[in-house]
């Protein structure tokens, strides 16, 4: 080893240091593991990228207490489904869509990570990865020389051009983009707010806030070609004048990028000791804010599983599920933004399927679809829990927010998951004798909080139900039997999902 190279071990190594490889570095030391996060750009991003998080994200932020720092974003009830206007208004704290910049949610979650423990690094590009029998080394150029940085795992957040995917070799089939949107950040410029205006000879959208006016544009017909850097400023002035016949020129561009309409997902989301999530997972048009609230979510599901895994306390095949889950909804999500692709950009060829589509999303069903897909709240995995009633309502998705009055005072929900543990949740406190939660539990204490509580007033969760919830808030085992057989299946959810019982 040279004066100029450096080595450090750890059990876990997160290459991409943007919102998704935050996420997954937080929820990983919450679940006690080492983790170094490895990142080429000197600190976080101070471009204007996403700015939309939905309902599901909004509750996840609450459940690691992270909302009271973020303060009170502004709030849009309504959204958009390929550009057609929808209530995205559902069950929830925080209903319809929040404006937060990346710069804001970059900073908070690196400032939450860190407080947690982890060793984030910047400046550190990933020239190769060396995978083994024993472990992962990441091989990194610094300022300072080079870096070694040997793991039992390795996790790739780093984007669509993931460097990660690039060195495994790993498929990532699907399609290129073959139309696209230009996008600025403007100051100086008077243009009026157009919300996804399709003009006859394409579809122009501009908002302003705080002075900069953030403008979109795509001409009708033309064809993405493939591009080795962002598109100058120029080239946008030349198409808003196109299609909206207004000149742009003279402001001042803060910021230009464009986005297509390809469509990419990995087959698999893990390769031995080495796994994908956010953009590097799967690539998608960015439209309504989904492929950045997909990306944190996969970061909570495999944040919680790679930390017993590491650990050794993780059951078999509990890795295994974060494909397994994330994949399929991924897959979901791609097809929906697809279809909105088609809707946004096609030409006068789909507008009898956005009248259609326009009237059916009046219909209070199909616009309570159509918000579930978009704001993250309609995912159910298949948990398959044994011993849990048929067709039991919960399983499977999150656990609901509510307001819940226990011995100790009034909480909620989200608070109880602020630890990063498992929940056995007893809305039946003090109504029935028999076994209480805590022997139920016994055994997993340490990976498992124990809660006897009543809901405050109805709300979603049913009164003298039995709930057993993963750290990422999703319900695994559920019951709503006051009989000698109310824990039934109880105990083998909590080894299928938290491993065997230790002894305290």
């Amino acid at each position: 080893m040279t004066h100029s190279e450096a080595r450090v071990r750890t059990q876990v190594v997160v290459v991409g240091a943007g919102p998704v490889g935050l996420m997954l570095a937080g929820e990983l030391r919450l679940g006690g593991a080492e983790v170094v996060v490895l990142d080429d750009r000197p600190g976080p991003t101070t471009e204007s990228r996403a700015s939309t998080l939905h309902a599901r994200t909004m509750e996840i932020l609450d459940a690691r207490g992270l909302l009271e720092e973020l303060g009170t974003p502004a709030n849009e009830p309504r959204g958009h489904f390929g550009g057609l206007p929808m209530d995205l208004t559902l069950p929830s704290t925080h209903p319809g869509q929040w404006k937060v910049s990346q710069t804001r949610t970059e900073e908070l979650l690196q400032r939450w990570a860190a407080g947690l423990g982890a060793d984030i690094r910047r400046g550190c590009t990933l020239r190769a990865l060396t995978v083994g029998a024993e472990g992962v080394e990441a091989e990194a150029a610094g300022q300072g020389g080079s870096l070694l940085v040997h793991g039992s795992h390795l996790v790739g957040c780093d984007g669509e051009r993931s460097t990660v995917r690039r060195l495994t070799g790993a498929r990532f089939p699907g399609l290129d983009a073959r139309r696209e949107l230009l996008r600025a950040d403007v100051k100086g410029i008077g243009v009026p707010d157009r919300r996804f205006q399709r003009l006859p000879g394409g579809l122009a959208v501009a908002a302003t806030r705080e002075g900069v006016t953030r403008v979109m544009v795509h001409e009708f017909g033309a064809v993405a070609a493939p591009r080795t850097g962002e598109p100058r400023f120029e080239e946008v002035v030349d198409v808003w004048r196109r299609v909206t016949g207004e000149d742009i020129g003279g402001g001042t561009p803060l910021w230009v990028n464009s986005f297509g309409d390809a469509g990419r997902q990995l087959e698999r989301y893990r390769h031995g000791r080495v796994l994908f999530a956010g953009d590097a997972a799967h690539q998608q048009m960015p439209i309504g804010g989904q492929a950045l609230n997909l990306g944190l979510q996969d970061a909570v599901n495999l944040g919680w599983k790679l930390a017993a895994h590491v650990s050794g306390r993780a059951p078999a095949g509990l890795l295994d599920s974060y494909h397994t889950e994330r994949h399929e909804t991924g897959r979901r999500v791609l097809s929906n933004i697809r279809a909105q692709a088609h809707l946004l950009l096609g030409g006068p060829e789909v507008e009898p399927v956005r009248a259609l589509l326009g009237e059916l999303i009046a219909l209070g069903r199909v616009q309570e679809h159509l918000a579930g897909k978009i704001s993250g709240l309609d995912i159910r995995y298949d948990v398959g829990a044994p011993g849990t009633e048929p067709a039991h309502p919960l399983l499977g998705r999150r656990l609901p927010p509510a307001e819940l009055t226990t011995e100790q005072g009034p909480t909620r929900t989200a608070a109880l998951l602020r630890g990063g543990r498992g929940l056995l949740l007893d809305l039946g406190a003090g109504d029935r004798a028999g076994t209480p939660p805590e022997d139920v539990a016994a055994g997993w204490t340490d990976r498992v909080a124990v809660t006897a509580a009543r809901p405050a007033g109805g709300g979603p969760l049913p009164d003298g139900a039995a709930l057993l919830a993963r750290p990422d808030g999703h319900i695994v085992w559920a019951s709503t039997r006051w009989e000698g057989t109310r824990w039934e299946g109880a105990r083998a959810a909590l080894r299928r999902w938290f491993g065997e019982p230790g002894r305290n």
